[in-house]
C-alpha cells in the first residue's frame, strides 16, 4: 500500500514538471517516443476509460491537450462534432487521438477502429489532419499509425 501511494507521488511530480516544461516552450510531438512517453504519463494510471485529443498547431506543437469524454471502466462515449469543434477554436492543423484501457490491454476493439476512421474522415473535411491514435495499456501502447491503420 504505502509502494502505491509513493508510486502516485511520484507520478504526479512527473507530470507537475512535464506541465512546467510545456508552459516554458512549446512542447512538439515529433517523434513517437516523445508522444508516447507523454500519454503514459497521462492517462495509463486511470481508473476510468479516457479519450484525450492532443491539438497541435502545424509544426506539431502542442496548443492544448483535453479530455473529451470519460466513461467507465470498459467505454467511454465520444461525440466527433465535439471534437471538430474544439479543434476549429483552437485553430488545431493536426490532432492525435488517445484513450486507455483500464483492463491494462492496449489492443484496440473494432469500435476503436470505427470511431478513428470516422474521425479521420470528418477533420479531413475541415483541413486538420489526423497523426496518430493511441490506446494506452499497462505498459503498453498501440500505434494505429505504425500498424498502418491512417
Amino acid at each position: 500500500m504505502q509502494d502505491k501511494v509513493r508510486e502516485k507521488r511520484i507520478i504526479n511530480m512527473a507530470l507537475q514538471l512535464l506541465e512546467k516544461q510545456i508552459k516554458v516552450r512549446p512542447y512538439s510531438f515529433t517523434s513517437s517516443t516523445q508522444t508516447r512517453d507523454y500519454l503514459r504519463l497521462q492517462l495509463e494510471r486511470l481508473e476510468k476509460e479516457v479519450f484525450m485529443v492532443l491539438y497541435l498547431d502545424n509544426q506539431h506543437r502542442l496548443i492544448s491537450s483535453d479530455i473529451t469524454a470519460i466513461g467507465t471502466i470498459s467505454e467511454a462515449s465520444v461525440y466527433p462534432r465535439e471534437i471538430v469543434k474544439e479543434s476549429l477554436t483552437f485553430n488545431a492543423a493536426a490532432v492525435i487521438l488517445a484513450h486507455n484501457h483500464p483492463s491494462g490491454v492496449a489492443e484496440p476493439s473494432q469500435a476503436d477502429r470505427a470511431l478513428t476512421d470516422k474521425l479521420k474522415e470528418i477533420l479531413s473535411l475541415v483541413e486538420i489532419k489526423l497523426l496518430d491514435h493511441f490506446v494506452v495499456g499497462h505498459g503498453e501502447l498501440v500505434s494505429f499509425a505504425e500498424r498502418g491503420w491512417l
